[in-house]
């Protein structure tokens, strides 16, 4: 590992604090950055996301993809993981935490907005920034596009009625639009794009210009990473400011379905003798969250004010730093993970 790439946690923490600093002390410039979205999904954040993910997907062999069947446990684990056991447990951490170890803090008026923001949050399974986190532990590419995949695909019929049960509303109005252009920004087009590059680097210089490639843009997905931690802190720099207390106490269930999910993946991967580079990805496709549907819906069935529309946008805060912290622990885990 380079330099940049080792101390990416520092750079990370940096990253936060003068996105924070910048938001409050500049949010006019970032308010106009905030507003430039299609479908509540953000114009300046999707372009950073494919030079985060294009990289990654160069290095996957599409002509392999044929051979996923044997990485069948591990799909059969994030998927119990994604759509039996998160979105339950976040609701049960959400009715102890703010209803009752944290209820004397909060507006006892939003309690319940909040816990409906995070039972959204929690219900829709990642999609683009997860191809980040599986390069980062070195998990096997091509699973982890077939499991962003399927979970995409489940999410268009699975993703109102989870909600909806543990709302206990008769109807949820799932955003479509931003559903589907996220779906199409995130994962479609920069798949083609991947496909239609890879191509012609080895049609141009086989797999020694393959490589080459990959070694250059490496840092520029970091870089993009970084970047997109200044705008998004910056996005809610004033909200971080102004309700800190708030804010850390809804980070509180967040964190731990996050190491809890992520943790029963890898425990259960593990148990059913998943390989180690399948294992990490489901890890952490089982426990991160696509925000930028919950956010929508948040604000689509609670207004850009309420307690809920806060509640994910702290899932979008916490969700870098936190998925570093996870990619770093199944990292240092491997030696025992791999003695059985």
């Amino acid at each position: 590992m380079g330099l940049f790439e080792r101390y990416l946690t520092l750079w990370v923490a940096l990253c936060i604090v003068a996105g924070t600093l910048l938001g409050h002390a500049l949010p006019q410039p970032f308010a106009a950055l905030a507003s430039a979205e299609v479908a509540k999904v953000n114009l300046p954040i999707a372009v950073l996301i494919w030079l985060m993910i294009i990289p990654m997907l160069l290095r996957v062999d599409f002509s392999a993809m044929r051979q996923l069947g044997q990485h069948w446990k591990g799909i059969g684990v994030t998927l119990f993981i994604n759509w039996a056991v998160k979105p339950f447990s976040m609701a049960l951490l959400g009715w102890l935490f703010l209803r009752h170890v944290f209820a004397d803090a909060l507006p006892a008026a939003q309690v319940d907005s909040y816990i409906a923001g995070l039972i959204l949050l929690a219900a829709a399974p990642c999609t683009a920034m997860v191809f980040v986190w599986s390069n980062l532990c070195r998990g096997d590419a091509n699973f982890t596009l077939s499991q962003v995949a399927l979970n995409d695909a489940i999410m268009v019929v699975a993703y109102a009625p989870v909600v909806a049960l543990l709302l206990g509303l008769s109807a949820i109005s799932v955003p479509w639009d931003t559903l589907l252009l996220s779906v199409s920004l995130y994962i479609i087009a920069p798949v083609l794009v991947a496909v239609l590059l890879r191509r012609w680097l080895l049609a141009r210089g086989g797999q020694a210009g393959l490589q080459s490639a990959l070694r250059t843009l490496g840092p520029v997905s970091l870089l993009a990473l970084l970047l997109t931690l200044v705008l998004l802190f910056g996005f809610q720099g004033e909200q971080i400011v102004r309700q800190p207390l708030v804010i850390a106490i809804l980070a509180v269930p967040i964190l731990i379905q996050v190491y809890f999910n992520s943790g029963l993946a890898y425990l259960l991967n593990r148990r059913l003798g998943v390989a180690h580079c399948v294992a990490g990805p489901s890890a952490l496709i089982g426990a991160s969250n696509f925000f930028e549907l919950a956010v929508a819906t948040a604000v689509g069935l609670f207004g850009v004010h309420s307690g809920a529309a806060l509640a994910t946008v702290v899932g979008v805060l916490i969700e870098v730093p936190v998925m570093l912290s996870v990619v770093r622990i199944v990292n240092a885990s491997r030696g025992w993970y791999e003695r059985r």
